[in-house]
């Protein structure tokens, strides 16, 4: 993941916050809902962590096929990664 659990949490302690200020959400429990956004963020960002790792083993099947061909590794990365971001429907 990108950005440390510590500094997603800080996210979400101050989404909650611009929230909860905004009248746009009400809650009795704060700490708890902080909580539930703080893993709902890390769960998201480490999607692409995720992503990355099946476009290794996807690219490591492919791996004597690409040599043959001169096919670029990072180009080949890109795309496989653009195709899963797809099929997962995530935003990346």
């Amino acid at each position: 993941m990108i950005l440390s659990r510590e500094y997603v949490g800080y996210l979400a302690r101050q989404t909650v916050k611009h929230l909860i200020d905004a009248k746009m959400i009400e809650t009795s429990k704060p700490q708890v809902l902080n909580e539930r956004v703080g893993a709902a963020m890390v769960e998201e960002m480490a999607l692409e962590d995720r992503i990355n790792e099946e476009v290794r083993v996807i690219l490591e099947a492919y791996q004597d096929e690409m040599h043959r061909t001169g096919a670029a590794y990072a180009e080949m990365f890109k795309k496989v990664k653009t195709e899963l971001a797809r099929k997962y429907k995530a935003v990346l």
